[in-house]
Order: structure tokens, then sequence, then C-alpha cells
């Protein structure tokens, strides 16, 4: 691989120089995990020895419960090698946030080997009825990326009592994230996508399940146990700097791929190389300029938000909204950055074995993330002109 935009070998002790050691394979083993459909489970099992997995995972659980900057390096320098592999690790990660909810019982029951992976999706597709001492949960859920090499998984759901949907202090139906064996999970092939091929985000369902209610968490009512600063930042904004640092890093590789393809590329029937031509070179330098920003743009918000996490009060609302507004504009920015690559690359760039248009492919799925989605800015323009926002959702 080329020279990497971070230096992650200091990274979290021992496992940024795992990781490091392990990007030329995920790098070289890209199209087999496309070709999959999954990140392959022997890998997945070597970057979880790698502890890939525990970037966010409390402490006290043997995580790293990394500050969220080299959180983001360490995802940006995968998705570099391989933005599915990448992406597999941010929904990994993200989902280890439960961790810092639980009593301390449950939360070791599911995230306390070292090299677990767990995943899961937020989204409440599923119904619970409160059963007293636990729910009887039944759903199906879409995006449950890298839940074929999990061990536990997360699904939200609808709670509902004595048939009657609950609701939140606010009217809104009240909803909460339940934790259950993948032994009893039915995974459904589903994930026949454009992009993002190998996270193997295939829907997974269970039906009529108990779950104790110590399994569970609401994102939205509960307040995390672990006063750790990392579990004030806002889960949304989480998430979304995962994708958005999978997109980065994706985008870094495509650019860095056309600028190697512009230098030793020559020109049909002309001699020079693609280097030479005046509007490849103009192209190049808008995108590594566009690219640049987005990343200093990012860096600085997350700065901020962390800053004011370690402080004794909570994130401000104008924090939150700079932090989302840089997730979503970084994410746009790559897949404009690689549709440049792309288009740079001409008629080879087509073909199945290029690495081009598999980036621009994965580049244009992270934005429909509904973290990073357009519906975003309107979210932080909200913020910026002082109108009423649901906090719960920034």
């Amino acid at each position: 691989m080329a020279g990497l935009q971070y230096d992650i070998s200091g990274i979290g002790g021992d496992t940024g120089a795992a990781l490091l050691s392990l990007l030329p394979e995920i790098a070289d083993r890209a199209a087999e995990t496309e070709e999959a459909r999954r990140l392959p489970a022997d890998l997945a099992q070597k970057m979880a020895a790698a502890g890939a997995f525990n970037l966010s995972k409390p402490s006290t659980l043997g995580g790293l419960q990394l500050p969220p900057l080299e959180f983001m390096q360490l995802i940006e320098t995968i998705a570099e090698a391989d933005a599915s592999a990448g992406w597999c690790t941010m929904i990994a990660v993200t989902s280890t946030l439960g961790a810092a909810y639980l009593d301390d019982t449950p939360a070791k029951d599911i995230f306390g080997p070292d090299d677990v992976i767990t995943g899961g999706v937020f989204a409440p597709m599923g119904k619970a009825e409160d059963m007293g001492d636990h729910y009887l949960l039944s759903g199906q859920w879409q995006w449950g990326s890298g839940s074929a090499n999990c061990s536990w998984l997360g699904g939200g759901a609808m709670i509902t009592r004595d048939g009657e949907l609950q609701k939140f202090d606010n009217g809104a139906p009240y909803h909460r994230m339940l934790f259950f064996p993948v032994s009893e999970v039915t995974f459904i092939d589903s994930w026949h996508v454009a992009g993002m091929k190998g996270t193997g985000s295939g829907d997974f369902s269970v039906d009529n399940i108990k779950v104790p209610k110590d399994r569970s968490v609401s994102f939205i009512a509960d307040r995390p146990r672990d006063s750790g600063a990392l579990y004030k930042f806002p889960l949304f904004g989480l998430l979304a700097l995962g994708v958005s640092s999978v997109a980065l890093g994706n985008a870094r590789a495509a650019l860095e791929e056309i600028r190697l393809l512009a230098i030793n590329k020559k020109t049909p029937g002309g001699g020079r190389s693609m280097a030479q031509r005046a509007t490849v070179q103009a192209d190049i330098a808008r995108a590594a300029a566009q690219l640049g920003g987005a990343f200093s743009f990012l860096e600085d918000a997350v700065g901020k938000s962390w800053k004011e996490a370690q402080g004794n009060g909570d994130i401000s609302a104008e924090a939150r909204a700079n932090l989302r507004l840089a997730c979503a504009h970084a994410t746009e920015t790559s897949a404009e950055v690689c549709k440049v690559a792309y288009t740079l690359g001409g008629g080879g760039a087509v073909y199945s074995t290029s690495s081009l248009q598999r980036r621009f492919r994965d580049a244009h799925v992270a934005t429909q993330h509904i973290a990073t989605a357009p519906a975003v800015f309107e979210l932080a323009g909200r913020v910026l002109l002082d109108q009423p926002v649901d906090m719960a959702m920034l």
C-alpha cells in the first residue's frame, strides 16, 4: 500500500501496530471479500485478535475506549485497504457502545471476551412485548453489516405492553435495542447490491425469543453507566464519524491510485503520460484540495466535541450539529472524489479487475447511510439558523 494518511502504529497499545501489519492482507483480499459478499471469517478473526473491534469498548471490559479522533484514524486506515473491511469494523465497534449502558453482568456476558465480534441494527424494526422480567421479541432487520461473523447481535424494537405501544415522555414511540445470541437468529440472503458488497449487510430475523430486560438499552432514555467522556459523545455522532471515516479512507485510496496511474500511464498515440495533461493536473489538484478540506473540517469538529465531552456539562447543540455536518460533508465529498478518480481512469476503470470501480460504487453506498444522508444537512441547518431540533437525533 502507498503512504497512509495517519501513522496508526502507536494507537491503542499493540492494536495499531497489529492492524498495520494486517493491512496488506486486507487489501489483497478485497476482491475475495466482495465476491463472498461478506468479510471472510478467518480475516475477521485475525482482525478481532488484533483488537480491531474493541476500539470503543469500555476499558473496564478490556476495551481500548479510544478518543474519537483515534477511532477515526484507525477506521479510515482500514478502509484505505478495503472499504468493506472498514465498514464491518465500524459497525462492530459502534455496537460495543451498548456495553457502557448495561449492568456489569450482561455487559461481560455479551462484550467481555477480547476477541468477541458484535453487531446489530439500531432502527426499531422489531416488536418487543413487555412480559415483566423479559421481552418477547420478533422482527426482521436490514443492513446487518458483518453479522455473519458475530456472536451477539442487537436489534431495535418498539416496546408494547398488553399489545399497546409504549411512548416516551414526549409522546414519541418508545423503543429499545435488545441484544441476543446469534444462535437465535435466522440469516436471510438479501445482500445483492451495487456497492459495499463485502460487508455482508443482509437481513436477519428472530421470532418470539425471550430477551432479559437487562440485555436491552435505550440510547435515548437511558444514561450511560460508564462515566467516561467517550460515552458523553453523541451516539449518532460516533456512528456518523464511523461512516465518514470509511468514506474518507476509501476516497483517499482512490485518489492515490489514480495519481499513480496518471504518472505511469501513457496517452494513446502521444507518448505523454496522463500526468502531463493540464486537465488531469487540475482535476487531481481540485480533488486533493476537496478531500484535504473534508479531513480538516472533520478533525476540527471532532476535536471541539471531544473537548466539550471532557468537561462537566453535556456537549452543546452547536458542537453536535457541527460534527454531524462535518461527517455528512466528508461522506459527500468522498463520493465526489471517487467519481473524479473513476472518470480519469477511463475505459479501464469499468472492468471488474479495476479497484477504481469498486471504490466508486462503495463511496455511493456510504452516502445512503441515514447517519450521513443528505437530510443531515437540514438537521445541521436548523441548529445554525436557531430553529427547533430533536436533540435525540443529533
